[in-house]
């Protein structure tokens, strides 16, 4: 009996593992795609698509617009440092829960026109959440996030 307790938890901590790693990814390519589309002030962007998903694609799309039409973009460098808080593979869709300490010191909102910084924009280190989710085509994709600019880390 006790055989059969052990192998399916070691088989189901190696699905987490890469469930976790394929999360992860999804993230990181979500930060630096909305990265790219906001200095290019593209929201159209397509790697956007590649890691995003609705509800989250749309509003990273809708916000690149309203930059846009404001005459502001995105520059300089967000750091980033996310972990694991839960893998979910029984829920359906498989879900990670991702959490992140973003550092925006270097990143600002800044009008395209004379690159200065657009008033009230926040820089600092603060909290982010987000989830990914499995596609049933296999992929990992990003489709909630906030960012909590009242909790430092």
């Amino acid at each position: 009996m006790a055989g059969h307790d052990v192998a399916p938890a070691a088989h189901s901590t190696a699905n987490e593992d890469a469930a976790g790693k394929a999360a992860l990814a999804a993230y990181s390519g979500y930060l630096e795609a909305s990265r790219q589309a906001s200095e290019r002030s593209d929201p159209a962007h397509p790697a956007l698509a590649r890691f995003l998903a609705d509800p989250l694609l749309t509003r990273v799309r809708v916000a690149i617009r309203d930059a846009k039409e404001h005459g502001a973009m995105r520059t300089g460098k967000l750091v980033s440092d996310p972990a694991v808080v839960s893998v979910d593979l029984s829920a359906d869709p498989p879900a990670v829960q991702i959490q992140d300490c973003l550092d925006a010191t270097g990143y600002r909102l800044v009008y395209a026109k004379d690159r200065r910084v657009v008033p009230g924009t926040h820089g600092g280190r603060y909290l982010a959440t987000a989830t990914a989710t499995r596609y049933p085509d296999g992929r990992w994709l990003v489709n909630t996030g906030a960012t909590h600019q009242d909790q430092p880390c």
